[in-house]
């Protein structure tokens, strides 16, 4: 993005690759700034993303070796290669500076700390499974 190549700035794009290990995972995130597209030039990924609310809705697909998946902007996204081999995805985003915010690492790793009875209450989890996620983080 423009943070890394100061050229992008006023081009309105970043370019990212993503390689990923076998079971490799990016998490849920969303780029609040930007629409992504990616393509892969190797493997094979799981992809997915959820509609807002009210539906929140899960639309997935495996996308091979020169497939191209489409993540709308701001909607939380994820990829994993769920295969046993590399793969290779370059993307696209429509913003030089798309941001990002990976959804575990925002909601339970604030700092300050967002407090564990909200926590626990938003996911439905005790107290000590909140501290135990926030550890991790």
């Amino acid at each position: 993005n423009v943070a890394q190549i100061a050229g992008l700035n006023t081009m309105g794009i970043s370019l990212p690759r993503v390689d990923y290990a076998p079971y490799g995972l990016n998490p849920p995130h969303t780029h609040p700034r930007g629409t992504e597209i990616l393509t892969v030039l190797e493997g094979s990924l799981y992809v997915g993303f959820v509609t807002s609310n009210p539906d929140n809705e899960l639309f997935t697909k495996v996308i091979n070796k020169g497939d191209v998946f489409v993540f709308p902007q701001g909607l939380i996204h994820f990829q994993f290669n769920y295969g046993t081999k590399n793969a290779v995805a370059p993307a696209a985003l429509s913003s030089q500076n798309p941001g990002v915010i990976t959804v575990a690492n925002a909601v339970f790793g604030s700092k300050p700390s967002i407090p564990d009875d909200i926590l626990a209450k938003a996911f439905q989890l005790d107290k000590m499974t909140v501290d135990r996620i926030q550890a991790q983080l």
